[in-house]
């Protein structure tokens, strides 16, 4: 009687009525390690552009694990073949893909470990998560790792046409209000099915990815690397890359536990051990928050400097340029900067800063997304479809900034 009851029901805005379809999957969801994406904001600071944007990384894992079971259910229908075993390893696979995120997500992913991607944090705490639950997420590691036989299986939950970029498209285009970015999940989904073990999508599918493909872009250029978005992100890193200086150089900051651990340590992979696993699963978007507004008020000029832009929005003027962006611009708001407020080099460079954005809405050389014509020939989506835009998504874009005060213009 005990385990009916965890048998619940999440109400979702965007797809209604999510059901818990096991009790392994409530208990992993009942996990404090999962119950910390309650408190990873999806989009980091893009609420400062876009208002509605407060949605956290634990709606959309529940949001990717309900469409993985209609994937499932659709494929199952088409004759292809999951077991129950597979099926339970696709839907914690999926849950658990983005549990390695840290605070405010992509933003700060170079800035609290070095060089360490969300990807391999996910599978460290599955990999824990595994030992605690008596081998039970063994299949959701192997298919996560794409070392399942079943190569579709893999597809399902990273490819590029997988379930968790069809939800985080449909769910973020939703919060920030940017309908152009809104996809047919339903529609794509009953369009795949298996063709040599691997997921392609029927012949009468192929509009429906090139909205996909062309939405992606559009909450790219849009939402994701909206230059507003871009600032936001820059000077969060600059906050933890000051307060990371001062704490070598011996100056007393408060924070937290856990986020003075990151600041005064090195992590890499090669050192990403369990008790940093520990540490990394009390961090949250809140500890950065507090210490951003404690601060605000701290006797270093750079780090009160840039805590306040962040916390008021008053944030740096961006430029974004097709071309780099010279010298003699750059270094003219530079010295303008460092002589107005007698900054060093080092201090000039926290607010008056270059860099490069790059995307690629399709990516045809890695896990392409194909077309199953009706003369049963597999065809490259980019080669299937009449819509000439499709070529061009495949190249990457450039795109260069600068940043400066306003006061400098």
């Amino acid at each position: 009687m005990t385990e009916s009851n965890k048998l619940k029901i999440f109400n979702d805005p965007i797809y209604g009525f999510i059901r818990i379809p096991n009790t392994l999957i409530f208990d992993l969801i009942a996990h404090p390690y999962f119950q910390r994406l309650r408190r990873i904001s999806q989009m980091g600071l893009s609420y400062l552009v876009y208002p509605g944007a407060h949605h956290t990384r634990f709606h959309h894992a529940l949001g990717s694990m309900y469409l993985m079971q209609k994937a499932i259910q659709v494929l199952r229908f088409k004759d292809v073949d999951i077991s129950k075993e597979e099926e339970e390893g696709l839907l914690c696979a999926i849950l658990l893909h983005d549990i390695g995120h840290g605070p405010f997500s992509h933003a700060m992913e170079n800035s609290i470990v070095e060089g360490v991607h969300h990807e391999h944090i996910s599978l460290l705490f599955m990999e824990e998560l595994n030992q605690r639950f008596n081998g039970s997420l063994t299949v959701a590691i192997a298919i996560f790792q794409g070392k399942h036989p079943k190569k579709f299986l893999n597809q399902l939950v990273s490819s590029q046409l997988d379930m968790d970029r069809m939800d985080y498209l449909k769910r973020d285009s939703f919060y920030t209000g940017v309908a152009e970015g809104n996809v047919n999940a339903e529609r794509l989904i009953t369009m795949l099915t298996v063709v040599n073990g691997a997921l392609v999508v029927e012949e009468k599918g192929t509009y429906s990815v090139e909205k996909f493909l062309m939405a992606r872009r559009f909450m790219y250029w849009q939402v994701y690397l909206h230059k507003t978005g871009i600032v936001a992100e820059q000077l969060l890193i600059r906050i933890l890359k000051r307060a990371k200086e001062l704490l070598k150089d011996g100056v007393d900051l408060s924070c937290s536990d856990a986020l003075r651990f990151f600041m005064t340590h090195k992590i890499s992979e090669a050192n990403f051990d369990t008790s940093v696993l520990e540490q990394f699963s009390k961090l949250d978007d809140v500890d950065i928050l507090a210490a951003i507004k404690l601060w605000q008020s701290h006797t270093d000029l750079v780090l009160s400097r840039l805590c306040q832009m962040v916390l008021n929005r008053q944030l740096l003027k961006i430029k974004l340029k097709n071309k780099p962006i010279g010298n003699v611009v750059f270094e003219k708001h530079f010295k303008q900067i460092k002589s107005k407020y007698n900054l060093s080099d080092a201090e000039a460079g926290y607010f008056v800063f270059r860099g490069i954005i790059e995307n690629r809405a399709y990516n045809a050389d890695r896990q392409n997304i194909n077309i199953l014509r009706k003369n049963g020939k597999i065809t490259d989506v980019a080669k299937a479809s009449d819509h000439l835009n499709l070529k061009a998504l495949s190249k990457t874009v450039t795109k260069y900034y600068m940043c400066f005060p306003k006061d400098s213009v």
